[in-house]
């Protein structure tokens, strides 16, 4: 409750652009899971752990598969507590988990890597993740796209600025490259506690300079917010939540298999693979903004069509680009889509269901997420099997993101809200 009081006080929009860098900070930290590749190639070839494909990538789909546990939870409470405290203590699960996993020594305790980056940075990762898009969309009722945008497009980045340190300091001691979570997991924690600091919501009555918001008849701000119980009888909310999951799992179909795509499909080598893979994550963390923004302008659903229908269709051009420039180009536009969701996603869901109760309607929509990133790569992997069948994997997922356009077609705003957009 003493957040609330302490917000109260907060002089309407004097500090709104330091919560987006503060924000952006928090995302950079957390957003670093994104570099796990590094460590699954390292962890691969270490003497001490020489782990299998499947067995290095485990740690990462078991945090993809928890984010959606800890976004839930961390939304339904930032909503009645206030985003700092919540903030705060998902930064510091989510560091505490990559320091845990640096204290395994051998392949054979592939368990604590799973537990600490796995199971306890991946809850704490998703309890700090929903708090700035909730808060920011609170703040900037006036650029709900772009602020979304902005709001994610930090963790997107989190690998580009998080992949060469952690290749570093693996070459420092390439024989134990768990030693590097240790460092890490520190600057992830200093990098979280300092952003989350700044965290609160707005004060009561607060209006953006020359924003009109809607109002009811007799001229109050109307409250036209759903509660989670309300979303959830809508049909909006399982149709958004689906176009969610399609986005995620056509989109990381390609990351997941990245590197592997790049060498035998288009010729690169195994280096210029490796380059190519954080280039393309440059990309991931721009279309959070990029397609966020421009869904301000040409509609969230109309952006959501654009999105499936060019990930659809270069997947299916991309087993066939031997062409190295070519196939760059087709990846980049994949990785601009899949970010691109979860920038505009938010702002979606704020359009349809209101701001109050943002962060437990958008964290239990992230259910998505995870049910995506755990299903499209599973896939993807087996339709390309061990024959390296790159044209029947890519295609099928292709036709799954083309298809997944008639969900755009059908999906409109619950009627309330648009009786309520009417009436302001």
């Amino acid at each position: 409750m003493a957040q609330a009081q302490d917000d109260t006080r907060t002089t309407p929009g004097s500090t709104r652009w330091v919560l987006v860098a503060a924000a952006l900070l928090l995302q950079f930290s957390i957003g670093a899971v994104y570099a796990w590749s590094v460590f699954a190639k390292a962890l691969q070839d270490a003497p001490e752990f020489q782990l299998s494909t499947v067995e290095a990538s485990l740690p990462f789909t078991v945090t993809i598969g928890m984010i959606f546990i800890g976004s839930y939870l961390g939304g339904r409470i930032q909503d009645q507590r206030g985003p700092r405290i919540v903030a705060l203590v998902g930064g510091i699960v989510y560091a505490v988990g990559v320091v845990l996993a640096s204290f395994a020594t051998s392949g054979d305790q592939l368990w604590l890597i799973v537990l600490g980056y796995g199971v306890i940075s991946g809850f704490g990762l998703g309890f700090a993740y929903i708090v700035p898009i909730a808060m920011l969309l609170k703040w900037f009722p006036d650029k709900r796209g772009l602020i979304t945008g902005l709001a994610v497009g930090g963790f997107g980045f989190g690998a580009v600025l998080t992949s060469p340190v952690a290749q570093w300091l693996i070459d420092n001691d390439p024989d134990q490259p768990t030693s590097a979570f240790l460092p890490l997991g520190i600057a992830y924690l200093v990098m979280s506690l300092v952003g989350a600091s700044f965290f609160k919501n707005p004060p009561a009555g607060y209006v953006v300079p020359g924003y009109e918001p809607v109002t009811d008849s007799s001229g109050a701000a109307a409250d036209n917010s759903y509660t989670e119980a309300e979303a959830l009888r809508t049909p909006q909310w399982y149709l958004l939540t689906a176009i969610l999951t399609l986005n995620v799992a056509v989109g990381i179909a390609l990351i997941s298999q990245a590197a592997a795509s790049a060498e035998d499909i288009a010729g690169y080598t195994a280096a210029g693979a490796a380059t190519v893979v954080g280039v393309l994550a440059v990309f991931n963390g721009g279309g959070r903004i990029v397609w966020a923004a421009a869904s301000d302008f040409i509609g969230r659903m109309p952006a959501f069509a654009a999105m499936l229908g060019l990930q659809g269709a270069c997947l299916l051009l991309l087993p066939h680009a031997s062409n190295a420039a070519l196939f760059f180009v087709l990846a980049a536009v994949i990785y601009l889509c899949y970010g691109g969701g979860f920038g505009t996603m938010p702002a979606t869901a704020g359009d349809y269901f209101g701001v109050k109760y943002a962060g437990a309607i958008y964290g239990l929509m992230l259910i998505g997420w995870s049910l995506g990133g755990v299903l499209g790569p599973i896939l993807i992997s087996s339709l390309i099997g061990g024959d390296e069948n790159y044209t029947l994997g890519y295609t099928v997922m292709g036709i799954i993101g083309l298809a997944a356009v008639a969900l755009t077609l059908i999906t409109k705003v619950p009627s309330r809200t648009r009786e309520a957009q009417a009436r302001g």
